[in-house]
């Protein structure tokens, strides 16, 4: 385990932003995590969780507490059942699946960040989540000071949403297992059209699974969406907001709204919402269409924080920028949206000493 004091974090962010932590430990065992996590709590000293930092905002006077980095390491495979340290790079983890000839999670391929945040954002993209293939997580349950094992239906799955997004200050995810398909070399069905069309097939649809995961990975990076130190558009936390989820009344008013300022020959997109309590008889809307329609096209902005020139849906950090500069970049994209679409913006990525 390593300590650093008045460390930087600005560096273990995907978006290089935000001020020193009082105190940086490296965790490279879940021994080491759990010790780390029990002496700031017996301590009563603030505690922030950092993994592959695809999805923090730190705040530019940075974090009065201890930043833990879990750094733990794990990859095993019995059959066609997959465990991973929390600490794992995801993107390195889909990649061995795929050459092992396992489906699942191909489709997640070149998402940024560790193993450990995926059952805490429900990760998904291009029609799969870690909720379909997630069994269990292994987790240190600070209330009961005790390593407890949660099952898929533990977790309260819904559409970027979990029990561990809902209860931040309990659980820190040690291990995550899941359940693959060996389907011959071939992918799982492909549930999104983007991806079918890419690749020639219909909906539903197999494919070889190399095929598939290169394909997503080329999708991904047509959008700044794969990281690359010299491409400022991954200087980002990908998808900033997530997805409006809307009920029937909600849309119809949004829905009235886009026929007046776009016409009523303009269809706004609509998707079920899923299952589960969150999208259960609800309608889905798209947040990159919202943001595009409301005036921020790509490459919006003229400071040092601005919209991806390949996705109106991240925000970038172009080199230079500040915390507050890429906040006030959001607050000004949320505040256009409601104003155009009556439709309220969520950010995604966590935020850290300061609120959107």
């Amino acid at each position: 385990m390593q300590e650093l004091y008045d460390a930087p974090l600005a560096p273990l962010t995907t978006f290089r932003l935000g001020g020193p932590a009082t105190r940086l430990v490296t965790a490279d065992t879940d021994a080491e995590v759990i010790a780390a996590v029990r002496e700031a709590d017996d301590a009563g000293t603030p505690l922030l969780l950092i993994g592959g930092g695809s999805n923090l905002v730190i705040g530019d006077k940075g974090f009065a507490g201890t930043a833990l980095r879990i750094a733990t390491r794990g990859f095993r495979l019995d059959g066609t059942a997959l465990e991973l340290a929390a600490g794992e790079v995801w993107s390195d983890a889909v990649a061995r699946t795929v050459e092992a000839g396992l489906a699942g999670v191909e489709c997640l391929a070149g998402i940024p960040g560790s193993a450990g945040a995926t059952p805490i954002q429900n990760v998904g993209a291009y029609g799969q989540e870690v909720s379909a293939t997630v069994t269990e997580v292994v987790a240190y349950d600070r209330r009961s000071r005790e390593t407890v094992t949660l099952t898929n239906a533990d977790c309260a799955f819904s559409y970027r949403h979990s029990r561990f997004k809902a209860e931040p200050e309990r659980f820190v995810v040690l291990r995550v297992r899941f359940a693959l398909e060996d389907a011959g070399g071939l992918s799982a069905p492909l549930k999104y059209a983007e991806t079918a069309r890419a690749l020639g097939v219909e909906a539903g649809g197999r494919v070889p699974l190399a095929t598939a995961r290169e394909t997503v990975l080329r999708l991904r990076a047509g959008k700044g969406m794969v990281l690359d130190a010299e491409d400022h558009d991954t200087w980002s936390a990908g998808s900033f907001f997530t997805n409006p989820v809307l009920t029937d009344e909600e849309f119809a008013a949004f829905r009235a709204r886009v026929d007046e300022r776009l016409g009523a020959d303009v269809e706004p997109p609509a998707f079920p919402a899923g299952e589960g309590p969150e999208g259960e008889g609800r309608i889905k809307t798209s947040a990159a269409w919202l943001i595009d329609k409301a005036g921020f096209t790509k490459g919006y902005g003229t400071g040092p924080a601005r919209i991806s020139t390949k996705h109106t849906l991240a925000l970038t950090n172009r080199g230079g920028a500040t915390t507050e500069d890429l906040l006030a970049l959001a607050r000004e994209v949320v505040a256009g949206v409601y104003e155009a679409f009556g439709v309220t913006l969520v950010n995604e990525p966590v935020t850290v000493g300061v609120e959107l």
